[in-house]
């Protein structure tokens, strides 16, 4: 077995994992790593042997990790990287900050962060995947982060050097994002509140908030967020060719695309990672079949099968 360093935070050999994603399924991974702070975690990469993969884990929100589990050391930031402060215009987030904590706590200081309130997930997952809604991306008020690469060292990076796009970035994979800074606008505490109130309200009359599931199961084809606009074109939304496709509600075992919104891949009880992944790939070959379009997965997917 590999020998692993010494560390301050929490060390557990195969974890299971199915518990900290929102799917609730997936197998152990070798390592899981909790760091108390960034020096740990910093020490610790310094450490790992070389031919050790690593994988960043945020809260599993948009996360499939297969039957098989990762042979990998699972990293997932905790308390220690969960900070949140604003000064100015300028609001910086620990990566294991969660989206809507750092949309509150932004309104409370004037600053408007809002399209994070309705976005599953943490900061750091924010960034690597540039989330978005409501015609908004992180990319828009993403200023700089810092992030530890695999050797251990610490890295202040550039909004610009991430090379955000539509729910991708060029963010090496072993890299693992600690916090963020935005520079966000101005705005009213009080509408800035409320607006979050009408979003969320929103959400949960269009989508399947009570069921298990990881978010937009696929990219919309048109390669960007809906505005929420009443003008809103959805010719080239995921949802709309799936549901063209006649997938609205469709089953494979325990897994499910959502009668209430079909681009949203639910367990529906006792699902495994394979019927869930298995259920996304009919899905895409039905909608290619139908309409031409090749769907991307937005979900992640990981792990041995």
């Amino acid at each position: 077995m590999t020998r692993m360093p010494e560390v301050r935070g929490r060390l557990t050999p195969d974890r299971p994992l199915n518990e900290l994603t929102w799917l609730r399924v997936g197998g152990p991974a070798d390592w899981l790593f909790q760091p108390v702070d960034e020096d740990d975690l910093s020490a610790f990469l310094a450490d790992l042997p070389a031919d050790v993969p690593v994988f960043p884990m945020g809260v599993g929100s948009n996360l499939i990790v297969r039957d098989g589990g990762l042979h990998a050391v699972v990293i997932r930031l905790g308390r220690g990287f969960n900070d949140i402060s604003c000064g100015g215009t300028c609001v910086t987030a620990g990566a294991a900050a969660l989206d809507a904590h750092v949309a509150r706590r932004a309104a409370d200081a004037g600053l408007d962060l809002t399209f994070l309130r309705t976005i599953p997930g943490s900061i750091g997952g924010a960034v690597r995947m540039n989330a978005g809604c409501y015609g908004s991306y992180t990319a828009d008020v993403l200023t700089e982060v810092r992030a530890v690469s695999r050797d251990g060292e610490r890295h202040t990076i550039p909004a610009a050097d991430l090379h955000l796009a539509y729910r991708s970035s060029r963010l090496d994979p072993g890299m693992v994002i600690t916090s963020a800074v935005f520079e966000a606008p101005r705005g009213d505490p009080e509408e800035l509140h409320a607006r979050m109130e009408e979003q969320l309200a929103k959400r949960d009359a269009t989508q399947p908030t009570k069921d298990r599931s990881a978010g937009s199961t696929f990219r919309n084809p048109a390669g960007f967020s809906s505005t929420g606009r009443d003008d809103d074109v959805h010719d080239l939304k995921a949802w709309k060719v799936i549901d063209e496709a006649g997938l609205r509600g469709a089953r494979l075992g325990g897994a499910q695309m959502s009668e209430k919104h079909p681009n949203f891949l639910i367990n529906a009880g006792g699902a495994t990672a394979a019927e869930l992944e298995g259920l996304g790939e009919e899905v895409r070959k039905k909608v290619y079949a139908k309409s031409g379009i090749t769907l991307e997965w937005e979900i992640m997917r990981v792990g041995e099968k």
